[in-house]
């Protein structure tokens, strides 16, 4: 895949290095990262769409029929396949920073997270028609308060943070993501084993 020509030289110093979009459900995780597997000339992956054709299930039917623990499991068998492959930007699943071995591959690649106000999130989300099986609950904007408060400090181990107002664009969010990104890139990056998936 070509590789939008200002940001050649960052795709070579990222030298194959997955990176890893984390943040909460509504953070533009998926929008984000589809931009910037273009700029890069990465192949965009997200967990959720590897985890549910892994399973042969939904993501919501896989949650109703294993629990949240179960569901936690397959994401981390998921995460773990995705991490063998390289040149990859992955949306992760909100979630996924709650799992200490998750870690492991994340720390692979390069871990960026796209922070945004609960009041953000919120509105993004009452206008997203996909299902969200955590906030399935009487209080929705509550329990994502809840969430956010205990994945703060998980998400603050990410790599790079960018920190989103309600009038970013996705566009805008990628940008400031490329722009922060050489600093990161200080120490060698953690660069990935075999070769990306070829049905992308």
């Amino acid at each position: 895949m070509n590789c939008v020509p200002k940001y050649r030289h960052l795709r070579q110093r990222l030298a194959g290095a997955n990176l890893y979009l984390v943040g909460m459900m509504g953070s533009g995780k998926s929008s984000v990262g589809r931009i910037l597997a273009q700029q890069l000339g990465y192949h965009w992956l997200d967990a959720d769409q590897v985890l549910g054709a892994a399973a042969g299930r939904t993501i919501p039917t896989l949650f109703a029929q294993e629990g949240e623990e179960g569901f936690r499991a397959a994401e981390t068998a998921a995460l773990r396949q995705m991490g063998q492959w390289h040149s990859c930007v992955v949306s992760t699943g909100g979630g996924a920073v709650a799992r200490p071995t998750n870690w492991g591959t994340l720390r692979q690649g390069v871990v960026v997270w796209l922070a945004a106000p609960a009041e953000v999130l919120l509105k993004r989300l009452r206008q997203d028609p996909t299902p969200r099986p955590l906030l399935q609950c009487p209080d929705p904007a509550q329990r994502l308060k809840e969430l956010l408060a205990a994945r703060e400090p998980l998400y603050a181990q990410a790599d790079v943070r960018v920190v989103q107002t309600g009038t970013m664009t996705s566009e805008a969010v990628a940008a400031a993501v490329l722009e922060a990104l050489p600093t990161a890139l200080q120490t060698p990056p953690r660069g990935g084993a075999q070769g990306p998936p070829t049905d992308q």
